[in-house]
């Protein structure tokens, strides 16, 4: 039998949302991508869906200050034909803004936290840290904030470029024994080089249970 790993092969812009009435319509399974303000989540979403500008890069933190979703279409080749499934990739605005009033970091904070702890759809959130530092109180609060919800989290280090591999396996083992993770749940992405991109998928559509 011919089969394949899932790709994603369509990547749309679909909505910009603050309040759920502003959430599309009609309602598809949703994966999330979270992390720190510059951390490279805009980068890392264009890489995945081999998209360039889908998501907007900017040098200036804090940019994302809406909740956004993208329509995504997946596809595997396998006998006797293909299957293909679409879900929304959900954008959300970073966490520790460098250049924002107090009243919009809370703001952003309500709707954010409103988002994640209502969405029925929402299968799994792919939490962004930067590889090149310690675990820091803002993203462990994240984290075990998330976990608290109920929500499946997968972390994902980025710029794994910026640092020699040892390293980066050294702060690999810091964040597994820091979050109490498996290698399941935790993994290195290099926007720039695409890598692990396939794996990446791989682990996002196991989340989200599709039947071959």
């Amino acid at each position: 039998m011919l089969t394949s790993q899932w790709d994603l092969i369509k990547a749309k812009y679909i909505a910009s949302a603050v309040k759920p009435e502003q959430y599309p319509s009609p309602a598809m399974e949703e994966i999330a991508f979270i992390g720190r303000s510059n951390v490279g989540k805009s980068s890392l979403i264009n890489s995945l869906t081999r998209y360039n500008g889908l998501a907007r890069v900017s040098g200036s933190p804090g940019k994302t200050q809406t909740i956004n979703f993208y329509e995504l279409d997946a596809k595997k080749n396998i006998e006797p034909e293909p299957v293909r499934h679409k879900f929304y990739l959900v954008d959300l605005p970073g966490y520790g803004f460098a250049r924002t009033s107090k009243d919009n970091k809370e703001r952003w904070s309500g709707f954010i936290n409103r988002y994640l702890s209502s969405s029925e759809q929402l299968r799994l959130v792919c939490q962004l840290i930067d590889i090149r530092h310690k675990p820091l109180e803002s993203d462990l609060e994240c984290y075990h904030w998330l976990l608290g919800c109920g929500l499946p989290v997968q972390i994902i280090l980025t710029k794994s470029d910026k640092i020699s591999k040892n390293a980066a396996a050294a702060q690999v083992a810091v964040f597994k024994q820091a979050l109490g993770l498996d290698d399941s749940r935790i993994m290195t992405y290099t926007s720039s080089q695409h890598t692990r991109r396939k794996e990446l998928i791989t682990r996002i559509m196991t989340a989200l249970t599709v039947e071959e």
